[in-house]
């Protein structure tokens, strides 16, 4: 029997160094990120540049992916009076943060850069920059705070009330965006690489028939798990529009 022992897939192999040192380092996540924002702005570009009543295939599978996004999320969540003007925000972070994940499935890309925290924090201070920005040039500093406690209050649990607001509205928003697509990229690929490295190993590597059978196993729950994956991705880049949407939403709201 061979004697070979596995080594289970160690998320530091994702993050070569291309050049540099230290936090100055150009990794590999980085250089996928810079391709997601390259496809991006070519592939709207090429299929809008000379966009017609009778849409070219291109146009249509643009027009397929904006229309949900302007009419399922924009103008349903912000209201039809302002939603235009954060469309495009809107659309331009659904579609990064869709190609990011897909990354994951893609043949020799195959990591979602959204799989490293520094993107997915990075997006959401975007987010929170902008949904904040509204709230206080609308409300003002003290206007915006008074707006966060509810009418109706005894005045005794007002402060108590405000600050849990303010750690919800500046801490607990921002850091859930981020960690909750984080984690889910993070996690999704590490479970699909196990999968496919340990059916690797048991197939390649070890004498028995027990493990030539847990080892097809492995490879097919690694294909039910690229499906699921598939999904999940899609879901976590409509989760994070459709969140951003009702953040503006809210800011906006607190006009009284």
């Amino acid at each position: 029997m061979k004697t070979e022992s596995f080594e289970p897939p160690n998320p530091q192999e994702f993050y070569q160094r291309f050049f540099g040192h230290g936090d100055w380092s150009f990794t590999r996540p980085m250089v996928l990120f810079l391709v997601v924002g390259v496809v991006v702005c070519t592939f709207l570009v090429m299929t809008t540049r000379k966009a017609a009543i009778v849409p070219s295939k291109g146009q249509w599978l643009t027009e397929q992916v904006y229309a949900p996004i302007r009419n399922g999320i924009a103008q349903d969540i912000i209201g039809t009076k302002e939603f235009l003007k954060y469309v495009p925000l809107l659309f331009a972070v659904f579609c990064t943060l869709l190609l990011s994940n897909l990354m994951s499935v893609i043949p020799f890309f195959q990591f979602p850069p959204t799989g490293r925290v520094a993107f997915p924090i990075a997006l959401t201070l975007f987010v929170y920059v902008i949904y904040q920005a509204i709230a206080f040039k609308r409300k003002g500093v003290v206007g915006y705070l008074k707006s966060l406690i509810p009418p109706g209050l005894p005045m005794w649990i007002r402060p108590m009330i405000l600050v849990l607001e303010i750690i919800t509205y500046f801490i607990t928003r921002p850091v859930t965006l981020a960690l909750r697509l984080f984690g889910n990229m993070f996690a999704g690929h590490m479970l699909l690489l196990l999968f496919i490295t340990g059916g690797e190993f048991m197939l390649l590597h070890q004498d028995g028939f027990q493990y030539k059978i847990f080892g097809i196993g492995s490879f097919l729950m690694a294909v039910l798990m690229t499906l699921f994956e598939i999904l999940i991705e899609f879901l976590q880049a409509y989760i994070f529009t459709l969140l951003a949407a009702t953040y503006i939403a809210d800011s906006i709201a607190t006009e009284h």
